[in-house]
């Protein structure tokens, strides 16, 4: 009734009447930020965490500098096991990408030499009683280096590059997920010091185990309790919300709304789709390739990591980009909460260039 009113005049008084009335939503919103500025304790969509916004803690000294990825350049006395030239001092291949020439390799993938999980031993668990349960460390665990180039990270690829990658993790998880006992395959990629990254030369990891990673079960728990998905309905909400940061045709890349770390970014499917390999790679590569152009300007250290719906599950899969910049001190480790300095709504706008 407002808008039929205001066109229903004439233009004169419609011009003003329109201008006023965007002054009163700009000025609501600008109110809004400002109140989000004085901080604001926010709940997850769906899992039961909870996260403090507090922005203006982010003018700490400490805050400010200590998100450098602090990856140094590669000396000439320190050895490149990743290189080209080197791989015999790797595991033995398990498969690469050709190069364009056809005379090397673009990607190439073995087992893990410090693997945190082996497949000797078995994924049965045994009780002694009520508290003590074990297991033995089974499982999979292999690297994917992602260029022969070792001064090139993931955040220099291409969307083509990208894209291509993108595909030898879906091979992955489909190759890892056939074998007895498994699970989960975990794709997840470490860049920088801060994200627990040993190896400068740019590799992702692939982890199979024996048990559905805790996150990824809490979020299919929390997604059954509704009759449709959850996810699919956030979607349409932050299609609209200033947490937006990419969109395409097939996908939606933005800063959740409880965010636990500075900068945090997830990338869904527009489409219900539950497995990774249904994915359109290469609009999920323009996705992700500007999230990471971004982060790169930020010169910290990040992690991310892949979450579907394991077997016989439900869970509309994702990608979750998770920027290692605050220091988590006793009020997280010990308390289980979490401080968030960056609101994911100006994340969004960081994102989008507007800042």
């Amino acid at each position: 009734m407002l808008f039929f009113a205001l066109f229903n005049q004439p233009f004169g008084c419609f011009l003003d009447n329109f201008l006023k009335l965007s002054c009163i939503f700009l000025i609501k919103e600008v109110i809004y930020l400002e109140e989000l500025r004085k901080g604001e304790l926010r709940k997850d969509y769906i899992l039961d965490n909870w996260v403090y916004f507090v922005p203006g803690r982010k003018t700490r000294p400490r805050e400010l500098h200590s998100h450098k990825h602090s990856l140094s350049v590669p000396s000439a006395k320190r050895i490149d096991f990743f290189a080209p030239g080197n791989e015999h001092l790797c595991p033995p291949e398990i498969g690469r990408i050709p190069d364009k020439n056809g005379s090397g390799w673009s990607i190439r993938w073995f087992e893990n030499k410090f693997p945190a999980l082996t497949p000797e031993g078995s994924p049965d668990i045994f009780r002694e009683n009520d508290f003590f349960v074990h297991s033995s460390n089974f499982g999979f665990h292999e690297i994917i280096v992602e260029t022969p180039n070792n001064e090139k990270q993931l955040h220099d690829f291409s969307v083509e590059e990208t894209a291509q990658l993108l595909r030898v993790y879906s091979e992955r998880i489909l190759a890892l997920g056939k074998k007895d006992g498994i699970k989960y395959v975990l794709v997840f990629k470490n860049f920088g010091a801060k994200s627990g990254a040993s190896i400068i030369h740019s590799h992702s990891q692939v982890i199979a185990t024996s048990l559905i990673p805790p996150i990824v079960a809490k979020k299919v728990s929390a997604s059954n309790k509704f009759i449709e998905c959850p996810y699919c309905r956030i979607i349409e909400a932050e299609k609209h919300s200033p947490r937006l940061c990419f969109e395409n045709e097939f996908g939606i890349a933005f800063c959740p709304y409880a965010s636990v770390y500075n900068y945090e970014c997830w990338i869904f499917p527009k489409s219900h789709l539950e497995r990774f390999e249904d994915f359109d790679f290469e609009k999920t590569a323009e996705l992700l390739y500007k999230v990471l152009a971004r982060l790169k300007k930020l010169d910290a250290s990040y992690c991310f990591a892949i979450h579907y719906a394991p077997k016989g599950s439900r869970l509309h899969a994702h990608i979750v980009v998770m920027p290692q910049i605050a220091t988590w001190g006793g009020f997280e480790r010990g308390g289980g909460f979490v401080i968030n300095t960056v609101l994911p709504e100006d994340a969004a706008r960081f994102y989008r260039g507007e800042e």
